[in-house]
Order: C-alpha cells, then structure tokens, then sequence
C-alpha cells in the first residue's frame, strides 16, 4: 500500500501544467465552417436541392447575408453556381405563366409565393456576386448564364412588380458580362440577341430602375466597336434618353442616359442621322444648360491701378470760437470770479500740448468785458491767469527762457468751431469781401443786393464775383445773373451711388481749389477687376454632354468650303489653278444630300446656342478651348 501511495506522490510531482488552448477566432456570423466548407455536401447547397421550401428558405437567407461580402466566391463551393440557376431557369421557362394577371390585384397562393421569392432571392444572390471581378468572369463563361438572360427578357413582362425586380437583377447580371459579349449579326434571329428587349425597356417601361439598368447595358455593349452595327437611328433608348435631360436633379437617371446618348452618337452614321432629327437643336440646349446647372465658380478680383487719393466732397473750416451774442449776455450779468471761470470754459478747452501767451489770455478777456466795465468791473491780468489753473487743473502757467522771454500758459487751447466752407461765402470783389459765412443762400443773396448791387451807381455793371469774366451787365440782370454763382437753395439729392470723397490727382494735391475744372484728370476711382471663374472640375456627367456636345460639333462642321477659285465672277486665291482630275475626285467623295443637310441643320443649331456657350467655363485648358472652339463657330457658322 506504501509503494502505491509512493507512486502517486512521484506521478504527482512529474505532471505538467497543461498548455493554454488558444482562443477561438470571432468569426463573422454565416461564416463558420460548416457554412462555408467548399465541398460537395455542403449544407447550403445540400438545403437548396433538396425541394423543401424551408430548407430552401434557410439556405437563400444565409446566402443572402453571404454574398454581400467581397469574400464570397461562388467557385469555393463546388455545384453552388448550378444550384442557384435552377429556380430562376424554372420561373423564366413555366414559374411566370402560373401567374395570371389577377395576381396584380388578388394575393397569390403562400406555397407559388414561396416558390417565385425563391427564384427571385437565388438571382439577388448571383447579382450580387457578379459585383465581384471572379464571380463575373465565372458567370461569364457559364452555359447557363447567357440562356437565363435570353430567355428572360423575351419572355418575362415587366408588367408586375416581381417580373420588374427579376428582370432588374437579370439586366445587373448582364452588365457584369456585357464588355465581352459580342452580339450575332443583325439578321440573326431577334431572339438571339438582348438588344431589342433592352430597348424595349428602356423605351417604353415607367419603372425608374430598370429604365437605367437597360440604358447602361446598352451602353456596355454598344461601347464594344463589334455591336455597333446593331445601332438604329430609331432607338427608342435615344428617346428615353433626350426625355430625361430636363430632369437634372435626377443624377443617376442623368448619368445612365447620357452614356447611352454619347456611346450611340459615337458611331459616326448615327451621328449623321442624329443632326436630321427634329429634337436635336432643344437637345443641344438642353446639354448645354446642364453643364451650366453642374458649373460652380467663384468670384476672383484684383487691383489693376494705383493707389486713389481722395479728400471729402464737403470742403469744412476750423476756427476759433468766438462768444456769440447769447452767449454773451448770459455771462455779462455774473459777478466775478465766477465769470471768468465760465468765460474760460466757454472759449478753452484742455490740451496737452496746446499753449497760449498770458498776453493773448488777457486781451481775449479785456476785450470782451471792456465796454461792460462801469457796471461789472474787470479783474486784473494777475488774477485772470491764475484762474487758468482754477479751471483746468493741467494747465500751468509759465516762463520760457529767451532771449525773448516768453510767458505763457501751457495745457489749454482755444476751442474751434468746424463749418462747412465757402459754400455760402460771399466772393464778391474779387473773393475780397470780409462778410462772414451766411447760413443759406437767400442770406448770402440778400447781402449782395444790400451790400453791393444797390449801393453801385449806375446802369451797367461789371460782376465782380470771383473770376466771372462778365464785364458790362446792367443793373436788372446783374439781379438775374449773381443767382448763377450761388449755390441751390434745394440741392438735388445726391445719388445713392454718388460717394462721399473725390478723387485727387495725387497725394497732398490742394482741395478746395478756386476753378475745379483746371485740376488735372485723377485716376479711375475704381480700377478692381472682378470676374468668375471654376473653382473645381465639373462632375462627370457634365463632362459626358460635352463629349457629346463635341461629336455633334465635329460632325456638323466636317466639311470645310472649297477655296474660291479663279473665273469670270472670282478672283480666286493665289496659286491656287484648276485641276480637272481633282475636281472629280471631289465629286466622287461629296457627302450625300441628306448628310448636307443635316450639316447645315446642325451649323444653325450650333449657332443658335453659342448665347449659353459663352457662359460655360470649365476649369481643364483642353476644356474649356474645345468652347471656345464652339462659341467661335457660332459667331461665323464655320471653323
């Protein structure tokens, strides 16, 4: 018993901590392995063969989730490909004609419901996997591929909701394929080739989405130079597409119907036919509005002149205040000191750097209260300066070292009344009459009559206004005629635009100046130049109409005109002689009438529209000259 107790002990000492057991990776759900697994017996593959609706069921929905991820190949499950052909192969060939179109207003039976939404989600499976490059080019080579597309746009109508969704995804399916596919020839049988339902579609169909899808299948297959020869001038797709430019908001439909337009106008014979068609001229307008629509600019200006001097319109005068009579009688009654303290606040005002002689402060003072000095007597000259310090504390009186000596009050200034300026001056004498400013112009007028014409003896005057040059007036027009050196009495209003400076010639150029009109000519006030210009390239579906914009172009201005030649009627150009064998060559390579025609149709509409090309501006060089080329065009009808 102790030899076995001794081995357990030595058993337990050699055991080992186990290894950690890694974590399991977090996989995406519908990716674990027995989803996935790329064998035969797969479960999703084995559920979908197996004819039970739910086990069907199941399988599409974890498809459903599957092939919306890069990772989903079809060819990483062996047989998946085939398994999900067969329900849209059974809905195309006898699935649709179980269903009568009272299905469009009555529910149909859950268990045919069950079995279209089976056809219907397995082709949303093999659409969707057709995005990815190798599931394209697996559905490419096929056999089943091309026979479910032939057979369902022949056969299915898009006149249910559920016909309108499969044939979406069959039409999806087909532009994955359609840059390799080369179509039979045109007296193939209709039936072997997609075109004619496409264009039936994208012609006649309301719904939105397959409209789209067709015009861009089309455009896959039509952009292959082998299947241009089953364009038509006819096409009911070009319809389509020329109905649905106005709709610009619509950048989608916008996109799908323009490519379509610029892959069938490629081919030159549906360029020709297409410059005789009577919606061509509205259709080129419509291609230019919507570039313009697309075309976003910004406002760019800069200086082009020098720098502008101005000075203000309204010329104003600074001088010292003096006591108006108000003023006055109001300070005459105060006794003193009080009145030189308000008679030095009513003249002066505080200024750091201003500076007065005491001489000039006594003066101003005497001068004013002199003739009142019976009645209220004058302080002296000492007490007057004194008080300069009462009423501005920062003023102070001082002596300045000569030689002269200069006694001063430093702090204080006089104060200054601004004023408009000689706008209601008296001028006359020669601009020599000492009359102070009028405040209008019936005052300055009356003046001049009191002042100057009735004093004159006499009939015949000159004017002495100014530099009026007028020099033998008689007395009753002289009346008449000052009016025309005064100013309005009602000034017309100034315009809003009217600014409120003028422009002078050049830096410190005086202002006023007694004759404006002898000032040189200033500079442009405003020399700013402002223009729009694109600011980003336009997007592509504005780049698409001007492709197509260019075919039409080039199309309707192929043939250039002879050079004249000499006869009887023409001078001809230099050098230019008669060659008989190249004027039969001419005559062998002249264009038919109807391409004529269609030329001329097309140099007129071209012309027509060269109003909205001159506003297109496109920020590429390459561009924006291939508009210039056009516009210029229009002006001349040639190139």
């Amino acid at each position: 018993m102790s030899s076995i107790a001794a081995l357990a002990q030595t058993a337990g000492l050699r055991r080992q901590t186990p290894a950690p057991v890694p974590p399991r990776p977090n996989v995406t759900d519908d990716y674990e392995r027995w989803y996935t697994e790329a064998t035969p017996n797969n479960r999703m593959l084995l559920s979908l063969r197996s004819g039970i609706d739910s086990e069907v069921a199941w399988a599409l929905d974890r498809l459903c989730r599957l092939c919306q991820n890069e990772q989903f190949m079809l060819r990483a499950i062996p047989g998946l490909t085939d398994a999900l052909f067969e329900w849209p192969e059974w809905y195309t060939k006898e699935g649709a004609k179980q269903y009568s179109d009272d299905s469009v207003f009555f529910a149909v039976p859950p268990g045919k419901e069950r079995k279209r939404r089976h056809a219907i989600e397995s082709l949303f499976i093999l659409r969707n996997a057709a995005m990815h490059p190798s599931n394209g080019e697996e559905l490419a080579i096929h056999p089943n591929t091309r026979d479910l597309i032939l057979c369902a746009l022949h056969e299915l109508k898009p006149n249910t909701d559920a016909n309108c969704e499969f044939l979406l995804y069959v039409i999806e399916i087909l532009q994955s394929i359609a840059s390799n596919i080369v179509l039979p020839p045109p007296n193939a049988s209709p039936k072997a080739s997609p075109i004619g339902p496409l264009q039936q579609i994208a012609g006649f169909s309301s719904n939105r989405s397959l409209i789209i899808a067709a015009l861009t299948a089309l455009t896959i297959m039509y952009s292959n130079p082998s299947n241009v020869s089953h364009l038509s001038s006819e096409s009911p797709a070009l319809e389509t597409s020329m109905n649905v430019l106005p709709l610009i908001l619509d950048k989608e439909l916008i996109d799908a119907a323009l490519n379509y337009m610029y892959a069938h106008l490629s081919y030159p014979p549906m360029t020709k036919a297409f410059l005789l068609h009577p919606r061509m001229p509205g259709t080129l307008r419509l291609l230019v509005s919507l570039i313009l629509a697309d075309q976003m600019e910004e406002n760019v200006s800069f200086e082009i002149g020098m720098p502008v001097y101005t000075a203000p319109a309204q010329s104003y005068v600074t001088k010292d205040h003096e006591l108006t009579k108000e003023e006055l009688d109001k300070l005459v009654s105060i006794s003193e000191p009080q009145r030189c303290y308000e008679w030095m606040k009513t003249m002066f005002v505080a200024k750091a750097d201003g500076e007065l002689t005491q001489v000039d402060f006594w003066n101003l003072y005497k001068d004013v209260f002199l003739p009142f000095q019976d009645r209220y007597p004058l302080l002296v000259a000492s007490d007057v300066i004194k008080n300069v310090t009462t009423v501005f504390p920062q003023a102070q009186a001082m002596v300045l070292p000569g030689p002269p000596q200069r006694f001063v009050v430093r702090g204080v200034d006089r104060r200054k009344d601004i004023s408009a300026g000689a706008q209601y001056k008296c001028l006359w004498d020669r601009s020599g009459c000492s009359a102070e400013v009028f405040a209008s112009t019936d005052v300055l007028y009356e003046h001049i009559l009191d002042q100057h014409l009735t004093p004159f003896e006499g009939a015949h005057m000159p004017c002495l206004w100014a530099t009026c040059q007028q020099t033998d007036i008689t007395k009753a027009q002289m009346r008449g005629h000052v009016l025309t050196h005064l100013p309005d009495m009602q000034p017309p209003p100034k315009h809003p635009a009217q600014p409120d400076t003028i422009t002078l010639p050049s830096a410190g150029f005086p202002h006023p100046v007694a004759d404006p009109t002898t000032r040189p000519p200033p500079p442009a006030r405003s020399t700013r130049v402002t223009y729009m210009r694109p600011h980003v390239d336009p997007p592509p579906s504005s780049l698409t109409a001007l492709l197509i914009l260019r075919v039409l172009f080039r199309a309707s201005f192929a043939s250039s005109d002879a050079a004249p030649r000499a006869d009887d009627d023409h001078f001809g150009f230099p050098g230019t002689v008669d060659d008989p064998e190249e004027d039969a060559e001419e005559e062998r390579n002249r264009s038919s009438d109807s391409d004529m025609e269609g030329e001329r149709r097309g140099r007129k509409a071209f012309i027509g529209i060269r109003y909205l090309m001159e506003d297109v501006r496109l920020r590429h060089e390459t561009f924006q000259g291939w508009v210039t080329e056009m516009v210029d065009a229009g002006l001349t009808g040639t190139t």
